[in-house]
């Protein structure tokens, strides 16, 4: 049995330090020099590295909405390997490909 949603408890606890957050993060994003798609699977491949089975899987679904391939979302976890092995890498792969497949095309 898995815990409370983190995001769920943050928004009730703190709602003021998780918009901030939010728009912090949206900032980076917009203006760290990277389309959507690169971002997406950069983002895929550090969260891969550390394990983060639910971040890898959610953002599997952006990749894929920013016109990634199931195949650049899988090689950007499986390059992983190449630096932090299969640790944290393991139980990323079958989320991600998961979530990949669930989340609509690219409009």
């Amino acid at each position: 049995m898995s815990g409370p949603n983190f995001f769920a408890v943050w928004e009730k606890e703190s709602p003021e330090t998780m918009q901030a957050f939010f728009e912090y993060a949206g900032k980076i994003q917009k203006n760290c020099g990277l389309d959507e798609k690169t971002f997406q699977l950069i983002y895929i491949a550090i969260q891969a590295s550390r394990g983060a089975v639910g971040s890898v899987a959610g953002h599997a679904a952006f990749a894929k909405k920013a016109g990634a391939t199931r195949e650049e979302v899988r090689g950007a976890i499986l390059t992983t390997l190449l630096t932090v092995g299969i640790n944290g890498v393991a139980d990323c792969l079958a989320a991600a490909m998961e979530a990949y497949d669930k989340a609509p095309a690219a409009g």
